[in-house]
C-alpha cells in the first residue's frame, strides 16, 4: 500500500474523474509489473488507498478497469502506428509490417491486454461497456485502414484482417514470450524446447510481411 491517505468519496464530477484516473494509473503500473492476470481488485484498491467496496463506486469490476486500459491502449497504439505510416509515401509490405511489429512490441502492457480482453475482460462487464469498447476499437481500426489503403491499396476487409492478425498475434506472442522464470529456465536449458522462447517483434514482422504480400498478390490477380 502507498503512503498516501485514503481517498474520500468524490463529491464532484472533477473529483470523480481524478479518482478514476488514479485507479487506472495504479492498475497500469501493477499490470506492467506483474502481468494482468496476477492483479486483483484488492491489489488495486490497496495501492490506491481505498477499500475495495469504495473502489466499486468508480468501476463496476476489475475487468472494467483493465478494459478501459485496453481502450486507451488502442487509441495510443493507433496514433503511434499511423504516425509511423504517415512518414511513408509509398510503403512496401515489409515496411508496413515493420511499423506494425515495432509499435506493438514496444507496448508490452497493451500486448498483454490484447490477449486478456476477449478471454476475460469482455466477459465480466456490462453490455454497454463492451459496446463502447468495441465501437472505439472499430474506429481505430478504420483509421489504420485508411493508411493501409493509401500505402498498399488494401480494401476495408483486407485492412481489418491485417489489424486483427497483428493484434491477436501480438497478444498471443507476448504471452509466450513471458512464460515466467521457471518455464523460461526450462525452455532455455533444453535445446529441444528452444522454439518455445518467442521474440515478439521478429515473428510479427515475418508473419505480417507474408500476409500483406499475399493480400496484394491476390488483389492483383483479380
Amino acid at each position: 500500500m502507498t503512503d498516501q491517505p485514503a481517498f474520500q468519496r468524490a463529491r464532484s464530477a472533477e473529483a470523480k474523474q481524478a479518482r478514476e484516473a488514479a485507479i487506472l494509473d495504479v492498475a497500469r503500473t501493477l499490470g506492467s509489473r506483474r502481468g494482468i492476470r496476477e492483479v486483483t481488485l484488492t491489489d488495486i484498491a490497496a495501492e490506491v488507498g481505498m477499500h475495495k467496496s469504495a473502489l466499486l463506486r468508480y468501476f463496476e469490476t476489475r475487468e472494467q478497469i483493465f478494459l478501459n486500459l485496453t481502450a486507451e491502449g488502442w487509441r495510443e497504439w493507433s496514433a503511434a502506428l499511423r504516425a509511423d505510416l504517415a512518414k511513408q509515401e509509398q510503403g512496401t509490405p515489409a515496411e508496413v509490417a515493420a511499423a506494425f511489429s515495432s509499435t506493438l512490441a514496444a507496448r508490452p502492457l497493451f500486448c498483454d491486454l490484447l490477449a486478456q480482453a476477449p478471454l476475460n475482460l469482455e466477459r465480466n462487464v456490462s453490455i454497454e461497456a463492451v459496446r463502447g469498447f468495441k465501437l472505439g476499437t472499430l474506429q481505430e481500426v478504420a483509421r489504420i485502414g485508411d493508411e493501409l489503403h493509401r500505402l498498399l491499396g488494401l480494401n476495408e476487409e483486407q485492412a481489418v484482417d491485417t489489424v486483427a492478425t497483428a493484434t491477436s498475434m501480438a497478444g498471443a506472442s507476448w504471452q509466450m514470450a513471458t512464460p515466467g522464470p521457471r518455464l523460461r529456465e526450462l525452455y532455455t536449458s533444453d535445446p529441444q524446447l528452444g522454439h518455445a522462447v518467442v521474440e515478439v517483434e521478429p515473428r510479427l514482422r515475418r508473419v505480417l510481411t507474408a500476409l500483406l504480400l499475399g493480400l496484394i498478390d491476390g488483389t492483383n490477380q483479380h
